[in-house]
């Protein structure tokens, strides 16, 4: 009976010391997909990346449409053109095909690449941010959303996240605080003074 009553109190006293070592921490979670979505950064991003796209699509499509017209003047002039005519279209035809495959190649090379630049700089900053909210507010950790399963909506720090990146994004980079060291005089002034 008192072994009993022994591991109940203790398992009182370790719940309660938990609950309250939990109330003291600060927990958060910013949802990075929504910042992606309705930032300024991420909507600009987006656009860089729409613009770059739909430059190449307009390449493509040119280079598509010279493939049809020579395709269209084969099945037109199959009856006339010599056999080597014909095979000097097929094999225009064939190098078309060979280089609008590789500009869709590039094109998507490209847009992986910048999207990729783009994403890396707004996380880099999104980082940044958390981390000076989480030093700044107290909080012991801040999460991603994708690994939180159910939390209270106070938790949420994604609009002041956000709200702190578009405003940096408007200012201009901010001097380092640490001044770089004068150059040291050449020795001919040193012999002056």
């Amino acid at each position: 009976m008192r072994k009993i009553l022994l591991l109940t109190l203790c398992s009182v006293l370790i719940s309660v010391a938990t609950a309250t070592a939990a109330e003291t921490l600060k927990i958060g979670f910013v949802d990075l997909p929504r910042i992606f979505l309705e930032s300024e950064a991420g909507k600009k991003a987006r656009a860089d990346i729409e613009a770059i796209e739909k430059s190449k699509k307009a390449v493509i499509e040119e280079k598509v449409n010279a493939l049809k017209k020579i395709e269209e003047e084969v099945t037109k002039q199959s009856s006339v053109l010599s056999a080597e005519a014909k095979k000097a279209k097929e094999e225009e035809f064939e190098k078309l095909q060979r280089d609008i495959q590789k500009l869709v190649a590039e094109a998507q090379a490209e847009l992986q690449k910048k999207g990729d630049e783009l994403t890396n700089a707004i996380l880099k900053d999104v980082s940044d941010i958390v981390d000076a909210v989480g030093h700044e507010e107290g909080y012991a950790v801040i999460f991603r959303s994708e690994v939180v399963l159910s939390a209270k909506k106070e938790l949420d720090l994604t609009d002041l996240i956000m709200k702190r990146l578009n405003e940096s994004r408007g200012k201009p980079k901010e001097e380092p605080k640490v001044k770089p060291k004068e150059k040291p005089k050449d020795k001919k002034s040193r012999n002056k003074d």
